[in-house]
């Protein structure tokens, strides 16, 4: 009798959120363990209702997410005939609560020790966290809870308002709406701004073939200002009758450390200033980095450590490696071991700082195996991380007095003496600091080459970009920084605000909204009350304050605030914005109409006439092939590229915005380009014909 086929043994379950991530771990795990991926949320509030039974002590009615049914399946299959089942997902309130979802689909006890946490993906980290699960942290899973809850209380019962009062398509939400309003305070100090005359009295001397300036500072060693042009005059005459000398030299040694790591809003700042990312972008990458990258000899490998902390604190391994890293190649003067202490105590910090987790795999190693954003954003990650543990730059501040009767001038100057941390993240404010005095005596007599006053005006305050809302929202507790990117793309998309070169602008209806929001539901749009807000939300999973409780305390005044707006706000009537074209169809006005989608055409006349047709934007460019006109377009994607406005006859298309000019070495058409060296180029890609950026010397010549 033939003997019974032995069955193969159960493999343990282990669930990410991501495919990608689930690639990665389970190159580390081996035979055992299958990894899949629960392709991020399984369970969430209704989209088509609120989904929150207030009366019931704001229980939140979760379903299953619709399309999610097939993964949703085979989770459940995979976990019935698994040995164990692990929940890998993110290391934050999100991922944690994805967990919670996941124990409640999959019946497994809550007193399961099933979830395991790595703050990045490598062996070691995989490994051990798998040797030391737990059970799911319901302070984590309550604290996203209440965020959710709230979120979707303001956001599905202010919005309705909006679509009643306004028009359709518009939205609130509870960080959104206060950064909305931040963006329109701030437009509204530069509107109201009204400029201020000064001026500058300054003296350019030079000795030893070293030119300096200094600035007038005091008169009777008190400090002076120059309002105008008269007061310039007077000041420059008296100097005139007198002469110059060095009164005081102050030489004194000072140093500057590097800044820490980063946490997740200062990676977004950085990445904004530094290699010119959106927030949105910046996510993006870091998400791509974090789950793993193919590397040649390695496999799939995870570049950086977990990317959503509001945490500086580093673990002694990175310390370790990053000292390794630096004595042996940059040697022992330049470790400097800083260690890094938040400023805030809070729950976050169980998260250690953005850095990567291969020291040894430098960005030049790895450069040829990373996509170009993904290369830009690991050297920003890279650089950062081991300049924190460099020692500082040593500088030698030179300041000198120079006196004219009553009046004393002031030049300052620096001198680098070891350059630190230095060497590897250069800093703007590098150059400012290198520049050095030449050598000069107490008492000594100085001739100047010109003395004079310079007008100026005082300027108002800037508009905010991504990088400085990013910071003004941290700055001022509003939000996450897990919440951070997708708001700004949310108010551009709800045409609340537009970007200009950088720069946030808010229009007419952003300003419509942040009014209508500021006087009927003030606390939504008040900075310190969102504030305060996000500190009790903490407390939830700090302190075990119970959430529903937080919710039931906003909701008395909030159902009142609703009462009131939906009584009292009137229908607001838009502007109709003419184009001047007429109704090919029925002979009525076309407007500018607002939809889903973006803007375009329509007839006046609708419902009668349903007549529309998209806003084109030329180029003024003709199409080489049919001599159309070349127009601006958007792909599905929202991405925006230029074609031939006779399609489908003419299929030409440019990624590049064409101009009206052909090469002077092939015909082709050019195109702007948008780099820092080239602004025209060919479009042709064999034709090499390039014109080159001014340079910024060139210009201020």
């Amino acid at each position: 009798m033939a003997a019974k086929a032995k069955k193969a043994p159960k493999k343990n379950l282990v669930i990410v959120e991501s495919p990608s991530k689930a690639k990665t771990i389970g190159k580390f795990l081996g035979s055992k363990y299958k990894v899949v991926a629960s392709v991020g949320h399984v369970r969430d509030l209704p989209k088509s209702k609120l989904g929150i039974d207030i009366e019931n002590d704001f229980e939140p009615q979760y379903i299953n997410i619709r399309g999610k049914g097939d993964v949703i399946r085979e989770l459940k299959k995979e976990a019935s005939k698994a040995a164990r089942v692990y929940l890998a997902t993110d290391p934050d309130r999100e991922g944690e609560a994805i967990s919670w979802h996941l124990e409640y689909l999959l019946g497994i006890d809550p007193e399961e020790p099933c979830r395991i946490v790595f703050n990045e993906i490598t062996k070691n980290a995989i490994k051990e966290a798998v040797k030391n699960p737990r059970t799911v942290d319901l302070r984590l899973v309550d604290a996203q809870q209440a965020r959710r809850v709230l979120d979707r209380l303001v956001g599905y019962q202010i919005s309705p308002i909006l679509w009643k009062k306004v028009r359709r398509g518009l939205s609130a939400g509870r960080v959104q709406s206060a950064a909305l309003r931040i963006i329109c305070d701030r437009e509204r100090e530069i509107l109201a701004f009204e400029p201020e005359e000064y001026w500058n009295i300054l003296a350019d001397f030079e000795k030893n073939g070293k030119p300096f300036t200094a600035k007038l500072a005091t008169k009777d060693g008190k400090k002076i200002s120059v309002a105008n042009g008269e007061e310039s005059n007077g000041i420059l005459d008296e100097l005139k009758r007198g002469s110059f000398s060095v009164k005081k030299i102050e030489e004194k040694d000072r140093s500057r450390k590097a800044a820490p790591p980063f946490t997740t809003s200062s990676l977004q700042q950085d990445a904004a200033n530094k290699i010119n990312f959106s927030t949105k972008k910046t996510m993006m990458v870091a998400q791509q980095l974090y789950e793993g990258v193919e590397i040649k000899g390695m496999g799939t490998v995870g570049l950086v450590s977990y990317i959503r902390t509001d945490s500086v604190r580093i673990s002694d391994d990175a310390r370790g490696a990053a000292r390794s890293y630096i004595e042996e190649n940059l040697g022992r003067d330049y470790y400097g071991g800083t260690v890094y202490t938040n400023r805030k105590k809070d729950v976050q910090d169980a998260h250690e700082a953005i850095r990567p987790s291969y020291v040894d795999l430098t960005p030049e190693k790895i450069q040829d195996q990373l996509s170009k954003d993904q290369y830009s954003l690991y050297r920003l990650i890279w650089n950062r991380f081991i300049a924190s543990q460099m020692a500082p730059a040593r500088f030698k501040a030179v300041s000198v007095e120079i006196e004219n009767g009553p009046y004393s001038f002031r030049a300052s100057g620096s001198k680098l003496l070891f350059d630190g941390f230095l060497k590897i993240y250069d800093s703007a404010k590098n150059e400012e600091e290198n520049k050095w005095l030449p050598e000069l005596a107490e008492r000594e007599t100085l001739d100047p080459k010109k003395v004079y006053g310079e007008q100026n005006f005082t300027q108002p305050p800037a508009r905010f970009t991504e990088a400085t809302l990013v910071k003004d929202l941290e700055d001022k507790d509003i939000g996450r920084p897990s919440t951070y990117a997708p708001i700004v793309s949310t108010l551009i998309d709800r045409k609340y605000i537009r970007r200009e070169k950088k720069v946030l602008i808010p229009t007419e209806l952003g300003f419509t909204v942040t009014d209508l929001l500021s006087e009927y539901f003030t606390e939504i749009v008040d900075t310190g009350f969102t504030a305060t807000m996000e500190e009790k939300l903490d407390d939830v999973e700090a302190r075990g304050i119970r959430w529903k409780t937080l919710i039931e305390d906003f909701y008395v005044d909030f159902e009142k605030e609703l009462e009131r707006a939906n009584e009292e706000i009137e229908k607001m009537e838009q502007e109709v914005e003419l184009t001047g074209e007429t109704c090919e169809k029925c002979g009525r006005p076309m407007a500018i109409k607002h939809g889903r989608y973006g803007d375009f055409i329509a007839c006046t006349g609708y419902p009668e006439c349903k007549n529309t047709r998209p806003i084109v934007h030329s180029t003024g460019a003709k199409c080489p092939n049919c001599g159309k006109e070349i127009v601006q377009k958007r792909s599905r994607r929202g991405r925006i590229f230029y074609g031939c406005s006779g399609y489908p006859d003419c299929k030409t298309v440019f990624w590049d915005k064409p101009i009206d000019r052909k090469c002077p070495k092939c015909g082709s058409l050019l195109v702007e380009k948008n780099t820092k060296t080239i602004k025209v180029a060919c479009s042709n890609k064999e034709c090499d014909y390039r014109e080159a950026r001014e340079s910024k010397e060139a210009k201020e010549a």
